[in-house]
């Protein structure tokens, strides 16, 4: 058996090209004793792995070069040789990037199909799902009545951040997305009070637009003009949660800090930021109540699919262009 796996072969700079990987084929490896073999069904692409395809010291690993690079995966066990575990349970783990994984059980999640299709588990029941959640509730420390603000809110993460915001009281809620298109989609399938385009205009400008009364709440996965913009308008004891800033992830040079920091000192707002990491003690906490929203359709999700091992790697790059409305997933 052939597994194809995609191998990190030098590191970008600036926007990754084709050429810095390869898509290799290997052995389908045996599981040793305390392992499983698992075919993937889907793999997750996100932003955090264009930091991974770097050298520099971060909170995470680079990825190897000349190895198979990783990601979050769900797929069914093929082949067991752990207690616990069984040929044809479905399991979420890390090892994705390729058709086949091999790992230790510990490291293997047990999923149920039958409640939830397979690839939500990569998303509005995962990781980006417990980032909205931990982000918003803890982070940035939501309240009853706060008015919320959400950059790259028809993401995965950020489109999840509004509906949880709208769930939990929030007087108004307000997104920016980077295509009409998905300006609509946020108020009219994610129940946003407003949302704006942020090429069609100046980010400060649309935003108090938007949010005439200011915002209590900022949560942040773009950086650049939108957190300047952030606090621009936040209100006193405003709080700013930092989970991306996918606006610089491919600059060559250090992006300008944004230029009004000192308003924090009138407003008395914070910033924070997060790794949904330091967060996994609200894992059950997060699937009992976010799980029956998404039952019920009171949590809409939207997923981005790729088909194909062959095309992991665009669509990664799709992710960095936002392309994606919602989590960009590749099927296998």
């Amino acid at each position: 058996m052939i597994n194809r796996e995609w191998h990190l072969l030098s590191r970008p700079v600036g926007w990754p090209k084709p050429e810095d990987f390869a898509l290799v084929e290997a052995e389908v490896p045996t599981p040793g004793e305390g392992q499983v073999l698992v075919r993937n069904a889907y793999l997750s692409v996100d932003p955090y792995m264009r930091g991974r395809m770097s050298a520099a010291k971060s909170y995470v690993a680079p990825f190897e070069l000349g190895k198979a690079m990783q990601g979050g995966a769900v797929g069914e066990v093929v082949a067991s040789n752990a207690e616990g575990i069984a040929v044809g349970d479905h399991v979420l783990h890390f090892l994705g990037w390729r058709e086949y994984a091999v790992l230790r059980a510990e490291n293997a999640v047990k999923v149920d199909p039958a409640a939830a299709p397979l690839s939500a588990y990569l998303g509005v029941l995962g990781m980006t799902g417990l980032t909205a959640y931990a982000g918003l509730l803890r982070t940035a420390a939501f309240t009853e009545g706060d008015a919320v603000f959400v950059s790259g809110a028809a993401g995965a993460v950020g489109s999840q951040v509004g509906q949880i915001a709208k769930l939990k009281g929030a007087s108004r809620v307000i997104g920016s997305a980077g295509s009409d298109e998905k300006v609509k989609l946020l108020v009219e399938e994610y129940g946003f009070d407003a949302a704006f385009n942020y090429k069609n205009g100046p980010v400060g400008e649309q935003l108090r637009a938007a949010a005439p009364d200011g915002v209590d709440v900022y949560f942040d996965n773009v950086g650049g003009d939108h957190l300047e913009a952030a606090i621009g308008s936040l209100n006193q004891g405003g709080r700013i949660a930092v989970c991306g800033m996918i606006s610089v992830y491919n600059n060559t040079e250090p992006a300008p800090g944004p230029r009004n920091l000192a308003r924090l000192i009138q407003t008395r707002g914070r910033i924070e930021g997060f790794l949904v990491g330091d967060h996994y003690d609200l894992q059950p906490q997060f699937v009992a109540e976010v799980g029956p929203w998404v039952a019920s359709g009171a949590l809409k999700y939207r997923e981005t699919v790729v088909e194909g091992i062959e095309n992991n790697l665009e669509a990664f790059l799709g992710v960095l262009r936002g392309d994606n409305t919602g989590k960009m997933i590749v099927k296998l």
